[in-house]
């Protein structure tokens, strides 16, 4: 007779080892392998998803056209490619109170107004507790059933039964299957349960939705154990004390990825911003130092962003620096080709950098925004309102191009900039866009001449 097997399974990464470890080999965190009894009574999944009988030539196979549910939620459409897609498996994760419930609350009850029957599984609250928080969303839907259930196998016999246009799972760290005797929320369940999901979520085809918890580094609990299984990956994003929060697209296979949807969270519950650029910059200080706007592009949409910098004498030994939605890194790097190349010293400055709105960048573009920003301050020299600064920063002090940029000017051009500082190698290729006057730079020290000259001449 089989006996059952030990093994132990990091937590984070999903390595597995016959032996406890301190440290994981896979991701090097201590302390996050647990011992995980694998059943001999547990029986792997036989489940085919897709009906294929035998390998097909690429030219016989017959593609559809893919038929999206559409529901009035423009921001969330934008994220998903256009869509919820029918059979699709969505993976949303967030931090604790960030609004994930709210916002697959409030889509599920889009989709029951327009498409039909919805079924949310809640294994963390009753359904007496999500009736309130409805009740204070003021969403009201005939065709929208509520359960509280954590085991997979009743969670796919109501699926079947009720066949639902919209499955929503919160959240998957609670849901369990019988016959692994893990405990809910390990590696070995979430991965069991999510594969059993997207089973059925493919046979059935019924679009799912599932949340999932957060390590305290921000990651989706058991990252790469989740993500490689769905289709997509939403991150929702956001200040802790700011209303804006920010849904994005990590991976996507019916759509663009680092797609962005912005909301700002109102009494009653995510309310979608039509204009996001114009929203981040409403509350602009005109007459400042420090003050620079910077196109970014976050999927296929160009978003303006103030990006702010206070340069101030420091009264320690080791001057601080501190940044707010840019790379820590990157930011230390423009602080030393701003010293090597341009001649600013901050060895006894303290450097704060923030973007407005809290929003996160990680593209290289916001680069000699940055750069112009710190400089403006550290000569309290103002910059002009109507400029904004785009490019990215080498080591050697070069200005490098960046993607994109017509897009870009024609975001800049409609909100009324009249000026932009840009890479000198886009100027071969760049779009002719009226209203709007391009000023090509080879380096950062030129780029720093130019805006501190125009904001004097200003």
């Amino acid at each position: 007779m089989a006996k059952d097997k030990a093994k132990f399974i990091c937590q984070e990464c999903g390595y597995e080892s016959l032996r406890w470890l301190g440290r994981c080999p896979g991701c090097g965190r201590f302390n996050t392998l647990v011992e995980e009894i694998i059943s001999s009574d547990a029986h792997p999944l036989h489940l085919s998803a897709f009906s294929l009988d035998k390998p097909r030539k690429i030219l016989e196979i017959k593609t559809e056209k893919e038929e999206r549910l559409v529901i009035p939620l423009l921001e969330f459409n934008r994220v998903l490619g256009g869509g919820i897609i029918p059979g699709s498996l969505v993976l949303i994760g967030g931090d604790p109170g960030i609004g994930k419930s709210t916002l697959l609350l409030q889509v599920s009850c889009l989709v029951e107004k327009i498409f039909g029957l919805t079924l949310y599984i809640s294994g963390e609250e009753s359904p007496q507790q999500v009736k309130l928080r409805a009740k204070r969303l003021n969403i009201s839907a005939d065709n929208l059933y509520l359960v509280s259930e954590t085991n997979i196998e009743t969670i796919e016999k109501y699926a079947l039964e009720l066949k639902p246009h919209l499955l929503i799972i919160d959240s998957i760290q609670t849901v369990f299957y019988e016959a692994l005797s893990a405990a809910p929320g390990s590696v070995s369940q979430v991965r069991e349960c999510t594969n059993r999901l997207m089973h059925l979520a493919k046979r059935e085809n019924i679009p799912a939705f599932i949340i999932g918890h957060v390590t305290k580094d921000g990651a989706i609990a058991g990252p790469r154990v989740l993500e490689h299984i769905v289709d997509t990956v939403l991150y929702l994003e956001g200040e802790k004390y700011s209303n804006f929060r920010i849904l994005r697209a990590i991976k996507n296979r019916f759509g663009p990825t680092s797609e962005i949807g912005v909301f700002e969270m109102q009494d009653r519950g995510l309310e979608e911003v039509a204009n996001p650029s114009k929203t981040f910059l409403a509350e602009r200080a005109g007459d400042v130092s420090g003050s620079v706007i910077i196109s970014s592009l976050e999927g296929t949409r160009p978003i303006l962003l103030e990006l702010q910098a206070l340069v101030s004498f420091s009264g320690f030994g080791i001057p601080r620096r501190m940044t707010t939605g840019l790379d820590y890194n990157r930011i230390s790097l423009i602080l030393a080709v701003l010293e090597k190349k341009v001649g600013l010293n901050f060895s006894n400055q303290d450097v704060y950098v923030n973007l407005a709105g809290g929003v996160k960048v990680e593209e290289p573009a916001a680069d000699l925004g940055a750069a112009v920003a710190i400089a403006s301050s550290f000569k309290d020299i103002p910059a002009k309102e109507s400029t904004i600064v785009l490019g990215e920063v080498g080591l050697a002090g070069e200005v490098r191009a960046i993607s994109q940029l017509g897009k870009r000017l024609n975001e800049s051009s409609r909100l009324g900039f009249k000026r932009c500082i840009l890479p000198w190698t886009n100027l071969s290729a760049l779009p002719k866009v009226e209203g709007i006057e391009v000023i090509g730079v080879k380096t950062v020290k030129e780029a720093v001449s130019i805006a501190l000259k125009e904001m004097k001449d200003g």
